[in-house]
């Protein structure tokens, strides 16, 4: 095949045609698997690696799927027929952290827990911190506007990112944002490009937006509540009080309890839901002080600690989510976000269609900044109808509450179908247009995000 030929005449080795790699690249963590097998995985390991596979793919018009690690939850990255997987997982240099400017440049297949290890010898930290921080790439994190547990205080991805270089799909260089703090040059590419999912091109490079290490000691306060209900109005009765955590996580009761089997933790009262939450800095115990005070008149029996190492035991619970929804089938993992003083009320929704679908579905939030992860467990690798008929309810909820389909996953595949529903028809249309601006051939992730009909 030509596109193959040419592949390997310009890249040579970096060119794989092994049955397990592309396996491996139709699928993600979704429990999604793309139709047909890909041509090639490239894996690149320079920038010019990446523009040469550009230029190859438009000259003869091959789509193309960036990937990392493949850890994504919408499908976003997973490949097909006749498509050139462009894997980004080899491009893991961190080419200079400065303490002066806070910042640092650093290639986007840099796993997020692996940067912060280095820049913490720097006195610094990148502060998004999904639950997938040992295995999620910085990449990864720009293409779907990552979040994770630290967003109610130190924000998420969009708002850690000064710039990105970015190789358009006839593989032109492009150096977007600036290095400064301040910079409004012209339209605000560098935030369009974040949260993207690889439909604009190909982000090559990032440079990051750092913050010294937080200095202080670290308290964490746990409540359990008698019900999910009164766990999601004690959080949002923390945000109404002003008090501002680094972490507030929510886990309802069938979450909770399957993380302690999984962990071999007592087993849970019924209908028992917990809150784990941590402040920081200087003023961390008088705010963790307030903070159980709040959360005992919400009916939580709080706990507060001061050692450090607790606190990450604890929250240790709260990170093997993932893996205690996969030991009980296969899990589609949902995201939307509402605003905070309606988590109440998406709770009661969830309970409303766990009622009518006869489903269970175990739910955990970042309670703190109104994001929910509604998961539904099923047997076999093809969800059934009537779990897509439950999350359609749990979307439209979603959006009727004054929140949005995702909060830090992104469309992908999986909730294409939904975007112009809560986009509106000029909205959907006008991104779509903006899209072919960057992309005029179709090549970039097609069949992602922006279907019709899909």
């Amino acid at each position: 095949m030509k596109v193959l030929s040419l592949l390997r005449e310009s890249l040579g080795p970096i060119v794989d045609v092994s049955d397990d790699s592309l396996e491996v690249a139709r699928a993600d963590r979704s429990g999604h698997a793309a139709e047909g097998t890909p041509l090639a995985v490239v894996h690149a390991e320079s920038v010019e690696h990446v523009q040469e596979t550009m230029r190859i793919a438009t000259a003869t018009r091959t789509p193309v799927v960036v990937r990392g690690a493949g850890t994504g939850l919408a499908g976003a990255a997973n490949a097909g027929t006749g498509e050139i997987v462009l894997s980004l997982a080899r491009m893991t240099a961190i080419h200079e952290v400065s303490s002066d400017d806070l910042l640092a440049v650093v290639e986007p297949g840099i796993l997020n827990a692996d940067l912060n290890r280095e820049l913490a010898t720097h006195g610094l930290w990148w502060a998004p911190d999904p639950a997938s921080r040992d295995i999620s790439t910085v990449g990864g994190n720009i293409a779907t506007g990552a979040g994770g547990l630290l967003c109610a205080k130190y924000g998420v991805v969009r708002d850690a990112v000064l710039g990105v270089d970015l190789v358009l799909a006839d593989g032109r260089l492009m150096h977007l944002g600036h290095r400064s703090v301040k910079g409004v040059t012209g339209l605000d590419l560098t935030a369009l490009v974040i949260g993207s999912e690889g439909t604009l091109g190909v982000v090559v490079g990032a440079t990051l937006k750092l913050r010294r290490l937080v200095q202080g000691e670290t308290c964490t306060v746990t409540a359990v509540f008698p019900g999910v209900r009164s766990a999601a109005a004690a959080a949002a009765a923390v945000t109404a009080a002003g008090v501002q955590p680094a972490i507030m996580e929510l886990m309802d009761a069938a979450s909770l309890s399957a993380v302690h089997a999984l962990l071999s933790l007592p087993v849970p009262a019924p209908g028992a839901a917990q809150l784990t939450i941590q402040t920081d800095g200087p003023a961390a115990a008088a705010e963790a002080d307030a903070i159980a005070a709040i959360l005992r008149t919400h009916d939580g029996v709080t706990t507060v600690s001061h050692d450090r190492e607790e606190g990450d035991r604890l929250l240790a619970i709260r990170r093997s989510m993932h893996a205690a929804m996969a030991s009980l089938g296969t899990t589609l993992i949902e995201d939307v976000s509402v605003p905070r003083s309606a988590m109440p009320a998406m709770f009661d929704e969830i309970a409303r269609i766990e009622s009518a679908y006869g489903l269970t579905i175990p739910t955990v939030a970042h309670a703190g900044d109104g994001n929910l992860h509604p998961n539904f467990i099923f047997e076999g690798p093809e969800t059934p109808d009537h779990v897509w008929a439950a999350a359609d309810e749990l979307f439209r909820a979603a959006i009727l509450l004054g929140g949005t389909l995702t909060g830090e996953h992104g469309i992908g595949v999986l909730k294409r179908r939904w975007l112009a529903d809560e986009l509106g028809d000029d909205q959907w249309q006008l991104q779509r247009q903006i899209a072919a601006v960057f992309d005029p051939l179709g090549l970039m992730n097609p069949g992602k995000v922006f279907v019709t009909g899909a």
